[in-house]
């Protein structure tokens, strides 16, 4: 589904008459760094996070892959044609995965849909159908890839995806709760009147209602917030703060509400993550990872949730050791128990 000048008739040697290489010219550098990114569902998520990737300039060569041809040629063509206002990038579409091979980041926002009276054991059953199309493919054409995993529920379709893939745990990571830290942010600065860049501060656990506020971690300014509060005004504030959690879990209802889906704020959470694994910026992010053996998670559970963690360009590079509160660490405890026993139902 590749358009080129070739298939309007154009020959080859076009390009040798428009431009002279210069004398004695060196031949193209071994070590230039090629990027290449696919996007696995060309929905209103996945169109999002690939528009997001082109205007950032994070990569060289963008692969989309959907079950619906037309629609994604569509999609591709409406891409390409923006090629004047945008860094240059090769895109290329195709139901087939080969078109992602020898990718860096694979990218997997496919994913059923909750139908009415359906249980989330039933909607992860047709999710791991699908999955199991999706993710040996991606693991064949690209073996060293980084699996960034955007489908709900993320936290087990994470952990399907590394079971699938058999890469290692630090190569597969769920998008997690970086969107939810980043509206807890924007909640947090509205109401101490900053602005949100200044304002440090993690939900971590489950992605969804249980996800846990590390009130405790609170800062702005590198200033612990609820340290300049005395207890009852501490209390006073944590229940200011409780009703911003909240709202943080319910923003994503108000949004689907409203107009139907979200797709801009996971579009510009995802690109984050790209930039920051792509470019080695070793910078913390909450993903979804496999939090065995952190914060009291037993190490027989192999579950996948949300921990502010080092990345860089081999994935999870390190887990931050914040300082969790006992509430806190027990909440995060819970949210492990709640996917550990919803996996073991899954029986992969």
């Amino acid at each position: 589904m590749v358009s080129s000048l070739s298939k309007l008739g154009f020959a080859s040697h076009v390009h040798g008459a428009l431009f002279r290489p210069l004398p004695e010219a060196a031949p193209p550098s071994p070590t230039k760094r090629h990027t290449k990114i696919s996007v696995i569902g060309a929905g209103n998520v996945g169109m999002a996070i690939a528009q997001t990737i082109l205007t950032q300039h994070l990569t060289d060569e963008l692969a989309l892959v959907d079950a619906k041809p037309d629609m994604l040629r569509g999609e591709m063509l409406d891409l390409q044609h923006a090629a004047a206002f945008l860094p240059r990038t090769r895109i290329l579409a195709s139901p087939d995965y080969a078109v992602t091979v020898n990718s860096d980041i694979c990218i997997i926002t496919a994913g059923a849909r909750q139908i009415p009276n359906e249980t989330r054991l039933d909607l992860l059953q047709r999710n791991l159908a699908l999955f199991k199309q999706i993710v040996p493919p991606l693991a064949k054409y690209s073996p060293g890839a980084l699996l960034l995993v955007v489908s709900n529920p993320v936290d087990v379709l994470t952990y399907i995806a590394w079971k699938l893939s058999g890469f290692p745990p630090n190569r597969v990571i769920g998008s997690g709760t970086n969107l939810d830290s980043s509206r807890f942010r924007f909640l947090l600065a509205d109401h101490l009147e900053v602005n949100a860049q200044d304002v440090q501060a993690y939900m971590v656990g489950e992605h969804g209602d249980s996800s846990v506020a590390l009130w405790s971690s609170i800062s702005v300014g590198g200033v612990p917030t609820l340290s300049h509060f005395t207890d009852d005004e501490a209390s006073a504030e944590q229940g200011a703060l409780e009703k911003i959690r909240k709202a943080v879990v319910e923003s994503a209802y108000e949004v689907i509400r409203l107009k139907g889906y979200t797709s801009w704020a996971i579009g510009y959470s995802v690109a984050s993550l790209v930039r920051s694994l792509l470019r080695d910026q070793h910078r913390v992010h909450p993903v979804s990872l496999l939090a065995k053996g952190f914060y009291g998670i037993p190490d027989d559970r192999e579950v996948f949730l949300s921990l502010p963690a080092r990345l860089g360009r081999s994935g999870i590079l390190g887990v931050a050791g914040i300082q969790l509160t006992e509430e806190e660490a027990g909440r995060l405890r819970q949210s492990a128990d709640t996917l550990w026993e919803l996996q073991q139902r899954l029986q992969l």
